[in-house]
């Protein structure tokens, strides 16, 4: 029969996938979608019966929006930094092979097994005499390039070594192209799915990060996650629910734009 299409039968082991899955995405998403109400309920222990307000979110915008902006800020002068200096540093460690490389390589990700309270002791000690670097924003921000730098030059490194970028160099070279021109015009856009993906992770992980920036903090510089943890502690429940939408209204659009460009670039890869 013409336009007939079996509808295929669904398995045990199908559908037990699915209801894990259907699980998990509840176990993630109630609790975030129950935050969100508070924030907008009037009076959390009497719940939606007590109405709806924007009061509690315009509050959290009067107390804390400060602390939103610093970290959007040191979210993308941290973006920048990993960029200016991961992006090269990649791309050496990919020219350069040898075993030094590969030591070189497990000491920049050195940050990454070591916890956040630790690395942020030690820039107390080296650098809590600066008393005007101490009392910036530029501290935090040190801590958060350091965290998350080995993240952006392993992104852009994977990519470097799933390409054939020395036959592409040694084109580019036989036609006269300098090494500048061989790493702005042939590397970098041939890196652009692992540098969006890097930046990602680098956003997501300098906005939420909380165990080193608690550390480095002081009271004129706290961040979104410090923030929250402030108002957890001392603010009334439906104060700290509004900080999370807030979180959520300003992050969210945020990391689903960057995600799509990632993903747009990895298509856009694949097709060339």
């Amino acid at each position: 029969m013409t336009g007939y299409r079996a509808v295929p039968t669904l398995s045990w082991p199908l559908v037990l996938q699915i209801m894990v899955t259907f699980a998990a995405c509840l176990f993630l998403l109630v609790p975030a979608v129950m935050s969100v109400l508070a924030g907008v309920t009037v009076n959390y222990f009497r719940g939606l019966s007590s109405g709806l307000t924007l009061n509690w979110v315009i509050e959290v915008w009067a107390l804390y929006a400060d602390s939103i902006w610093r970290s959007l800020l040191i979210a993308s002068t941290c973006l920048l930094c990993t960029l200016v200096i991961g992006v090269p540093a990649a791309y050496a460690l990919n020219r350069w092979s040898g075993r030094a490389a590969r030591i070189l390589e497990e000491f920049v990700s050195l940050p990454l097994s070591v916890p956040g309270l630790a690395l942020a002791l030690a820039l107390l000690q080296l650098y809590g005499t600066w008393q005007g670097f101490r009392l910036s924003w530029g501290f935090i921000l040190v801590g958060h390039v350091l965290y998350t730098l080995p993240f952006m030059i392993r992104s852009v490194l994977a990519v470097f070594a799933a390409i054939d970028l020395k036959t592409l160099e040694e084109g580019a070279a036989s036609l006269g192209a300098s090494p500048w021109q061989r790493f702005r015009d042939i590397a970098v856009p041939n890196a652009m799915p692992g540098l969006l993906a890097g930046s990602l992770t680098v956003v997501t992980l300098s906005v939420g990060e909380f165990n080193l920036t608690w550390m480095l903090h002081t009271p004129l510089t706290k961040t979104l996650p410090v923030g929250l943890a402030d108002s957890y502690a001392s603010m009334r429940l439906e104060i700290a629910s509004a900080y999370t939408l807030v979180f959520f209204v300003m992050i969210v659009p945020l990391l689903v734009a960057l995600q799509w460009a990632s993903t747009r670039a990895q298509s856009i890869g694949a097709r060339s």
